[in-house]
């Protein structure tokens, strides 16, 4: 208690010290960057990044796109004519190069007007082959124009996705040559995603603070005391905001829970310290109780935020950077939140007079009747609600991992097309070109000994291997150096077949070697400086290979299959790269990082806390609503039909680490009267003490979190009723299945269980 004497003593420097930790909290939120790219989601030191990186330091690529101009007869010369005209605009764009079949009918020459011979021509080189199908370059009723944007940055990529917009979204209104202009491509996406991480937390911020003010106001009736917990939310979030400067964090798709996070924890804290604060007692001056209620409120709190920074440091050990991140990030803000509880606010509390409890403030007559009717069945039920609660959580646990021969696990998804509102104009484009051509890529990067990437026999090995994966139904395209050597023979003799004798390849080597020399384009597909690496780009359907990860397994398998087979290939190394792999990698470890992040952070709190109450069966049993609230919540998952995401795979360590701050402060109050009274004693003055924060922090918590269901990006919409719904399991759990678990626990049941059961 004397350092709490001393802390009041020094708030005037308490004040002046975080008045400039809060302007270097808000200096360094100015300066952190956004970064929701789903291709950079895999932490630096990951194998598959790194390959990945290196694999782009060979075949770099900018960003590619593409329009489709729909049309009732895509061929007819007014529609040829409109994207020759849009074609042409948009070369003009800098950075932008644009392509489509008809940059192909000309050769490469110069642009000119398409007559009704001349459409009649490109009709037949347009269908005449399966290539432009495959290429997404020619559809059921659309012309495309695939677009490469040369970008460095993300500001270079917004200020071309700007220009393209600029001229194609006007074109796309007259419903002349076309009846609509639809844009696809990751470029709009991502610049979607990055603007709505920038404005989400600006969206719930207002949501929060108005329920918060109104929560307080009705709850302890101050102005006082609202300013007390306002000022000091304000300044723990500016400070822990701004830490992202510090150590090189950077907002992503799922950095909007840090903020909501440090939020609500820090407010529930608050509500536990100022509750007790306003119970008056013997002490002989204001601030001699104010210190005595923080020493009484010091150890339940220091351990319920230690749980709750416990639970998120735990993402560390995610192999997902943004989440990673987002838990580093948060464990540190929650650790600032500690600090400010036991300093900043004591000292605005008493700089501010808030007002301690008096007759004109309600104590709230309907809680103790409350609790009057609780306690006793509670215990009639003991039984009952503990053995219901375990039943609920096996359902949870059985719709998490699903049953063999019955259902599946929970679906896992990391599409970056699912983190984007289905309603955006974007997204549904990008839908309806999905019907016809996959999404799905990998890259398959094949190394050779320098100076042989254009051998005759590795080449016609080559084109036998894009030969076998062609052959999946799954597979839309395989694009690769043979790919050159078929568009160069269809546009040269109108067949895009290769000979399949190896007496042909020589020539077809060579062939080769002059499109390099003459065709950038060509050159993303073999390694011109050390002619030691090829690579072949996979495009195709992933829901018809299987479960997440299986196209890569077919990739890697078919082509361990043909290099044993195939002499050409003994020697080449063939690895797996691209956006695509780190994006399926991330989806086969979102349900790891799910199972050890929670046993990391409940294996934690429950030795931290066996350590403080001393009672192993104890606080197994009040980590009960927990576990309850974690477990059923994935029944509501499976019912809503809410999937597994970079978001809502967080469910288990946010809700482990935020609900157990309820039964820490619960036990410790029960353990106060439990060493000289009885059971019931003990959880009346539990209940008494903490039961009304715990309901108001869960209000908190639930509100806080539902806010998220306004946004517009769906992981972070679905993350908010995710989490809300297990606020409420959990109260519901703090209420029936806890004191009943503290029931059959209980000293007196067991005594009375040996009398009943003794002789007469």
């Amino acid at each position: 208690m004397p350092i709490f004497r001393r802390v009041l003593h020094a708030r005037p420097w308490i004040l002046m010290g975080f008045c400039i930790l809060v302007a270097a909290g808000i200096y360094g939120l100015t300066q952190t960057a956004t970064d929701s790219a789903i291709e950079r989601l895999v932490v630096a030191g990951d194998p598959v990044a790194q390959t990945t990186r290196d694999f782009e330091r060979v075949f770099p690529e900018g960003e590619q796109a593409i329009l489709m101009l729909e049309s009732p007869d895509p061929f007819s010369a007014d529609a040829l004519q409109g994207a020759g005209r849009l074609e042409r605009d948009l070369n003009k764009i800098p950075q932008v190069s644009a392509h489509s079949v008809m940059t192909l009918f000309r050769h490469g020459g110069p642009p000119v007007d398409i007559g009704p011979d001349d459409a009649a021509r490109l009709r037949a080189f347009a269908t005449g082959t399966a290539l432009f199908r495959r290429a997404g370059l020619v559809g059921d009723h659309y012309l495309g124009i695939a677009l490469d944007l040369q970008v460095n940055s993300i500001a270079q990529r917004n200020r071309a996705l700007e220009a393209i917009d600029a001229i194609v979204l006007p074109l796309g209104k007259t419903g002349h040559p076309f009846s609509a202009i639809r844009r696809v491509g990751s470029p709009w996406l991502d610049a979607w995603l990055e603007r709505q991480t920038g404005s989400a937390t600006r969206k719930f911020m207002p949501l929060f603070g108005a329920f918060l003010m109104a929560l307080v106001l009705a709850v302890y009736r101050s102005w006082r005391a609202l300013a007390a917990i306002l000022l000091t939310l304000g300044a723990v979030v500016a400070i822990a905001l701004g830490l992202a400067d510090v150590f090189g964090w950077t907002n992503s798709v799922v950095s909007t829970i840090v903020p909501l996070t440090v939020m609500v924890t820090t407010t529930a804290t608050l509500v536990y310290i100022h509750s007790r604060y306003m119970e008056p007692d013997d002490a002989p001056d204001v601030q001699e109780h104010q210190a005595r209620a923080l020493t009484n409120k010091f150890l339940p709190c220091t351990a319920s935020m230690f749980a709750t920074a416990v639970g998120f440091a735990a993402l560390a050990v995610s192999d997902i950077r943004p989440i990673r991140e987002m838990g580093l990030w948060t464990a540190c803000g929650i650790i600032v939140a500690w600090v400010s509880c036991f300093t900043l606010f004591p000292a605005l509390q008493s700089l501010l007079h808030a007002p301690m409890r008096s007759g004109a403030l309600p104590a709230g007559n309907w809680f103790r009747v409350f609790v009057d009717v609780l306690i006793p069945m509670t215990r009639r039920y003991r039984l009952l609600l503990v053995a219901g609660a375990l039943l609920m959580m096996l359902a949870g646990a059985a719709a998490l991992f699903g049953i063999p021969g019955r259902f599946a696990p929970l679906r896992l998804e990391t599409d970056a097309l699912t983190y984007v509102d289905p309603a955006e104009r974007v997204a549904s484009d990008t839908r309806r070109f999905e019907k016809s051509n996959g999404l799905d890529v990998i890259d398959l990067w094949l190394r050779t000994r320098p100076g042989h990437a254009l051998d005759p026999d590795f080449l016609h090995a080559v084109d036998l291997l894009s030969g076998q994966l062609e052959r999946h139904p799954g597979v839309d395209a395989v694009d690769g150096p043979t790919s050159v050597l078929r568009w160069a023979r269809y546009i040269a003799s109108g067949t895009d077949q290769l000979p399949a004798a190896s007496a042909e390849w020589p020539k077809l080597a060579a062939d080769l070697e002059q499109i390099l020399l003459t065709e950038p384009g060509a050159r993303s597909y073999v390694d011109v400086a050390n002619l030691e690496s090829v690579r072949l780009t996979i495009r195709g359907r992933g829901e018809l290979f299987g479960p997440p990860g299986a196209m890569r397994r077919f990739v890697e398998q078919t082509w361990a299959a043909q290099q044993r087979s195939d002499p050409a290939l003994r020697d080449v190394h063939g690895t797996v790269a691209g956006k695509g792999v780190v994006s399926g990698e991330i989806t086969e470890r979102l349900l790891p990082t799910l199972t050890e992040s929670f046993a990391l952070t409940a294996g934690v709190i429950f030795f931290g806390f066996l350590l403080v109450f001393r009672s192993p069966s104890a606080r197994l049993m009040t980590m009960i609503p927990s576990l309850f609230a974690i477990l059923s919540v994935f029944i509501v998952m499976r019912v809503a039909a809410i999937p597994l995401n970079i978001a809502t795979i967080l469910i288990g360590s946010t809700v482990l680490g935020s609900t157990e701050n309820d039964q820490v402060h619960f036990f410790y109050h029960f353990q106060e009267k439990r060493g000289g009274g009885s059971t019931a004693t003990a959880l009346r003055h539990a209940m008494m003490v903490a039961g009304r924060p715990i309901l108001f922090a869960t209000l908190i918590n639930a509100s806080g979190f539902l806010a998220l269901a306004l946004s517009d990006l769906p992981p972070m919409r679905q993350f908010g009723i995710v989490s809300a719904s297990a606020f409420v399991l959990a109260l519901l759990a703090d209420f029936t299945a806890l004191p009943a678990a503290l029931w059959i626990l209980s000293r007196d049941e067991r005594v009375r269980g040996r009398t009943s059961n003794a002789p007469g």
